[in-house]
């Protein structure tokens, strides 16, 4: 779905946790979609490179930036300076982190990790990005939440609870900015095929999915790329499921 260019050229699109899984698979349709990428990892340089790659082989730029979203500080230390000359366009909220395990055996650190990771992550990245869209008066905000954050899922109390904020964080931020023709939405993936579902009881989840299979991180990318078009210009404050059908 090709993208709108403005006045400086072509939009520019920084994806967290973007050298796997779902955010790769989003920054490079965006990328297929005319964007030029900021690509976030934490430690996966090599996967990051592999996808930067991809991109700058379609003919488009692609930034690693290699921060932390749960550290204030790496993310002002690497966001800053890019900030202060020119702000994304369009901001994917991907990073995260799962860490299940049941309830009452949880760790603080196991807790901590994985709140940190969503909602402290979401802070770090969107509060300096939204102050230059709002300046801008335009910009598109897609976080990355989940099915757990909608129904909840034994076993994931942390990311369930992770998941859930980054969900009530979109809505109340699109009333905030929607004003400002920044549109903040949701996308809540349920199982798709990535690392975060290797491991997992296949033979229970599938019975469980109407459409009887996982869904692919390109599907998810395909949706988010809407929401980042031109077409999606009175959508905000929405979350969008792409989960086969499974309903709570």
């Amino acid at each position: 779905m090709a993208q709108t260019r403005d006045s400086r050229g072509p939009r520019t699109a920084l994806v967290t946790g973007g050298s796997r899984g779902i955010g790769a698979a989003i920054a490079v349709r965006l990328a297929a979609d005319g964007c030029d990428i900021w690509l976030n990892y934490r430690r996966r340089k090599d996967a990051a490179e592999a996808v930067a790659e991809t991109i700058r082989a379609g003919g488009r730029t692609c930034r690693l930036l290699e921060f932390d979203v749960a550290d204030a500080v790496q993310v002002s230390a690497v966001l800053g300076p890019l900030l202060a000359e020119r702000g994304p366009d369009i901001l994917i909220n991907n990073a995260g982190v799962s860490r299940d395990t049941a309830f009452g055996l949880m760790s603080e650190k196991e807790w901590t990790e994985v709140i940190d990771t969503s909602l402290r992550g979401f802070f770090n990245v969107t509060r300096p990005v939204v102050q230059a869209m709002i300046h801008r008066r335009q910009g598109r905000i897609v976080t990355i939440s989940s099915i757990s954050g909608l129904s909840g899922v034994p076993g994931q109390v942390n990311y369930s609870a992770a998941k859930a904020g980054l969900i009530g964080a979109t809505k109340a931020l699109a009333q905030e900015v929607a004003r400002r023709r920044v549109l903040v939405n949701a996308v809540a993936p349920g199982f798709i095929e990535t690392e975060m579902v290797a491991g997992l009881p296949m033979d229970r989840i599938l019975p469980r999915i109407p459409l009887g299979r996982l869904g692919r991180p390109e599907e998810v990318a395909a949706l988010v790329s809407f929401l980042c078009s031109e077409e999606a210009g009175y959508i905000t404050g929405q979350v969008f499921s792409i989960n086969g059908g499974i309903y709570s």
